[in-house]
């Protein structure tokens, strides 16, 4: 084309995109693809690097429109690379162009078009063609803007995030490349030149001759792959001449990984992984910027291409800054309990405003259920165990108060209080050590609590929280897993309970339902009668004879008088087991799947989160409606409905004297001492699981503070006759987990980050307050079956077990080596010790469980302490290297590898991130003086880690 020759319509067409990973558009110009990790070709980036070094470079240019920019990207060329006035007018009608992005648009608002079409005449749904074919509109237009504003892929887009636009193309009126960096010295908004209405600070131009059409193509998208790193991206933000540039690309090429040809597919899309490795190169790399620099940016990348094409992508790239992972666990446990109060004092009234959000009811809903069900379950065991001098109405009572001090006054106001199984083991020996030797039970129990507040007072006050430093992940694991396996084993025997008080027909028979009768024999005067057990519309074949009396007695009447029932129909029920093991199976599979729902690929991303954040009530109203529609009288959630206690020989408040020899004070402090070390480490090993740094929380611990609650409130429960509560493992995790929160936006193709834990106290006092009027809310929880709510427990249960490393080791005793998934410490220790720790541990985690389920539960607090030993004792059979990437070092073991010298990194898998954890690596120092310019010879400083 000559260059006095009329320009022909060009247009610029949106190709792809960059969030953070490449999207583009298909073939049929009406989808944009799945987001994939960008593939290049080799040759493009050389190309690229050709571009920036010989072509135009306006840094910290400053211009208010795009108009003003193009004259002054081509107005100063240098004297030998100067435009003729035709070619510059030609390039700057061609730029100014009216660009067509691909729609990203609500369901609604297309099918909104699709009605309109017919009444905005030929284009009306279409209303970008009018403009490419009228020459009126070279410039952006108010219609375009529109466009913007009604774009539902802003959402995507984080907040704070900039444009860079890569305008890529070939003209038949230039002879050779014509290329073109520009930054702003501040972010502009270039009207409808990107997809969506943000300030723009990059622009990147190449336009040349006519030639091979995927070279200029695939440097445009190399050039929008490393905008996208987030390396560069800073670099380019703060360089000051072009070398720093080709210095922040040549670290770049440093860390490239090249495939061969011909050994895979290019057009292959490779999907984004599920976490991506911590940006330490990008850290480490920054320690010699000016610190007035350091803070993290995000950028947009709009990319154009045009045969005139254009080509526009977004990408806001700076990493996302992570939350704080919360104190470390043993600067905290070192302090006293006035420190922890003067700590938490700051964020008392957050922890009430914080809980104003809908997930929060949810949780509230979740873990109440689930507290009833622990109280009515441990409360009918504590009657049995102790001839109910404590029972189901003395659980509720003493969970809805414990629950609600804790809650008000704790340090870790997310930890639920409740009964627990090693000390409903103590207090079954309790029980039967005062019944063999004359003594009352409450009287003994109540001067063993108070020497166990006054021991645990003591540990608060000699700062004894500091030893959690030696429960290392050896022990935690051990202890989560035993109570995990405690609430699948009680919600499996519960279940299985069921038979034999509704035992499944085996015998029945269709065909000898002639034989079938039921009577009840009386000794009264009137003999004999026929008693009809069926409902005629369930089963009418067992209704036999007619009674013999006209006025026929009930099972629950003929029971009532003395009588009692013969005949081989009497024992006959529905299928209530069988419905109940659906009911229960049913919860169990629903909370799972609607709790993974989040993930899923279906419905927009609202509708999953909400699911998955009410999945746990889904499940229980979905089975509670099955079981009223199927009618069967399957066993019911019944709460106390009286004020009074369970034993009528028992009062609310216990005498310390009377009843009991006066040396029973005295002795009871031996008892004592194995209840403090149960207590303790019951309490402590919870609240270190609890406040691992990777649920971020923000508000820090309180080990002194919790642990003081818990001692008062022993003393109080044991002067009322209240079950002993304790933070208790397992619905505490899933009292966290229904509180997490996650990314409200996030780019096409990257999973939603973890940000921490709503971290609050209403909803736990918000639990134990309608623990506690549950006995007024009898009439309406009637209608919850049991097995529903054994579902859930089996739910928690398997949450809880699934949420330790020790259950994904065990998975790989099972696996051969070649399926075994790529896990950081499988790079560095040997398979062999691996399994070896393994099995260690579950002989460790099997010796618990037969102490507790045998005569000898009365050491299981001793044996809990010696796990501690056991792990000392590890360092004997296992390298300090392996022990460090299999669990945690203790102090001592620390301090002999920091004398030695080793620094060096350790990855941990945590919640699907894999969370950098480093030791002895030297922190990076930031002095706040601004470097020199990063010339090519520097560029050292800008690449990875040195190993």
């Amino acid at each position: 084309m000559g260059h006095g020759t009329t320009l022909p319509l060009t247009l610029h067409i949106s190709l792809g995109r960059w969030i953070k990973f490449e999207e583009k558009v298909e073939d049929g110009g009406e989808r944009w693809s799945a987001p994939h990790i960008p593939v290049l070709p080799l040759h493009s980036l050389f190309q690229l690097r050709t571009c920036l070094q010989e072509g135009k470079m306006l840094l910290d240019l400053e211009a208010p429109t795009f108009k003003e920019i193009i004259d002054k990207v081509l107005s100063g060329q240098p004297e030998e690379t100067e435009l003729q006035p035709e070619l510059r007018e030609h390039l700057a009608d061609l730029l100014l162009r009216q660009p067509r992005h691909q729609p990203t648009k609500s369901l609604l608002w297309l099918i909104h078009e699709f009605i309109l079409s017919p009444c905005l005449g030929r284009h009306g749904a279409w209303p970008w063609v009018a403009t490419w074919l009228s020459p009126k509109h070279l410039l952006r237009t108010a219609a375009s803007l529109s466009f913007q504003l009604r774009n539902q892929f802003k959402k995507k887009v984080p907040p704070g995030a900039e444009v860079a636009h890569v305008v890529v193309g070939e003209v038949e009126f230039l002879e050779k490349p014509f290329t073109a960096f520009i930054r702003l010295r501040q972010g502009v908004g270039l009207g409808s030149l990107a997809e969506v209405a943000l300030p723009s600070r990059f622009l990147f131009i190449l336009l040349g001759p006519r030639t091979k059409v995927k070279a200029y193509h695939e440097v445009g998208r190399a050039m929008a792959t490393l905008l996208m790193d987030e390396l560069f991206q800073r670099v380019a933000q703060q360089a000051e001449h072009r070398e720093d540039l080709i210095a922040g690309m040549e670290a770049f090429l440093d860390e490239l990984t090249v495939l061969p040809p011909r050994k895979w597919d290019p057009s292959t899309r490779i999907p984004p992984p599920s976490c991506l490795p911590s940006p330490y190169r990008s850290l480490l790399s920054l320690s010699a910027l000016p610190q007035d620099h350091r803070a993290p940016t995000r950028l947009a990348v709009s990319w154009q291409w045009g045969h005139g094409s254009s080509w526009g992508q977004n990408w806001p790239g700076g990493p996302m800054s992570q939350g704080g992972a919360g104190e470390d666990r043993q600067r905290d446990a070192t302090f006293g309990a006035g420190t922890d109060i003067r700590r938490k004092a700051p964020w008392y009234g957050s922890d009430f405003t914080d809980a104003l959000h809908p997930q929060c009811l949810s949780a509230v809903l979740y873990i109440y259920l689930a507290t009833v069900t622990n109280a009515i379950t441990f409360g009918g065991m504590l009657g049995d165990a102790t001839a109910n001098m404590q029972g189901v109405l003395e659980s509720f009572l003493g969970t809805a108060f414990a629950g609600s001090i804790f809650c008000l006054f704790s340090g870790q106001p997310l930890t639920i209080l409740s009964s627990t199984g090693p000390v409903l083991v103590f207090e079954r020996l309790l029980f039967s050590f005062s019944r063999d030797h004359s003594l009352d039970y409450l009287e003994f129990r109540l001067w063993i609590g108070l020497w166990v507040a006054f021991f645990g007072v003591v540990l608060v006050a000699t700062e004894a929280s500091h030893l959690v430093q030696y429960f290392t992940r050896f022990t935690e694991e051990g202890f989560c897993a035993l109570i995990s396996l405690i609430f699948i084993y009680d919600s499996l025997k519960k279940m299985l309970s069921l038979a034999d008080a509704f035992p499944i027909n085996w015998q029945y028979r269709l065909d000898n339902v002639t034989f079938y009768s039921c009577v009840c024999r009386q000794v009264r005067e009137w003999g004999v009668c026929k008693v009809s057990v069926y409902d005629p519309s369930l089963l009418p074949v067992l209704s036999l004879q007619p009674p013999a009396v006209p006025a026929g007695l009930s099972r629950t009447q003929c029971l009532g008088q003395g009588g009692h029932l013969l005949g081989t129909s009497c024992q006959y029920v529905p299928d209530v087991t069988l419905v109940s093991f659906l009911l229960f199976g049913g919860t169990f599979l629903s909370c799972t799947v609607l709790k993974h729902f989040r993930s899923s690929r279906y419905f927009p991303v609202g509708v999953r989160k909400l699911v998955s954040d009410f999945a746990v009530i889904l499940a229980i109203l979905t089975s509670c409606t099955v079981d009223t529609a199927l009618g069967l009288e399957t066993p019911k959630l019944l709460v106390p409905s009286e004020l009074k206690p369970t034993n009528p020989a028992r009062g609310w408040i216990i005498f310390p004297f009377g009843a009991n020899p006066w040396w029973v004070c005295l002795v009871s402090a031996v008892p004592a001492v194995l209840v403090t070390i149960l207590i303790f480490m019951d309490q402590q090993i919870t609240a270190i699981i609890l406040n691992r740094r990777e649920y971020k929380l923000q508000k820090g611990a309180g080990f002194h503070l919790d642990l003081l609650c818990v001692s008062l409130l022993m003393a109080i429960t044991s002067a009322t006759g209240l079950p002993w509560y304790v933070s208790t493992t397992v619905i505490s995790l899933a009292h966290m987990e229904s509180l997490r929160k996650e990314s409200a936006s996030s780019a096409p193709g990257e999973y939603p980050k973890f940000l921490g834990i709503r971290e609050q106290r209403l909803t736990g006092l918000a639990v134990f307050t309608l623990t506690g009027v549950s006995i007024f809310m009898a009439p309406i929880l009637k209608y919850i079956p049991m097995p529903v709510l054994y579902g859930v427990f089996l739910h928690m249960g398997v949450e809880a077990l699934n949420s330790i490393q020790l259950t994904d080791r065990v998975r790989l005793l099972l696996m051969p080596a070649k399926h075994q998934p790529d896990l950081a410490y499988l790079r560095h220790v040997p398979l062999r010790r691996v399994h070896l720790f393994t099995i260690i541990q579950l002989l460790c985690l099997a010796l618990l469980w037969v102490l507790k389920s045998t005569v000898a539960a009365i050491i299981f607090p001793v044996m809990l302490l010696a796990l501690v030993g056991i792990r000392k004792g590890l360092e004997r059979i296992f390298s300090l290297h392996d022990l460090s990437w299999l669990d945690s070092l203790l102090p001592e073991s620390t301090r002999k590898e920091a004398k030695r010298g080793q620094p060096r990194e350790q990855e941990e898998e945590s919640n699907g991130e894999e969370v950098g954890r480093k030791r002895g690596l030297a922190a990076v120092r930031l002095d706040g003086q601004r470097p020199a310019p990063i010339a090519a010879r520097d560029r050292r400083a800008y690449g990875g880690l040195s190993r």
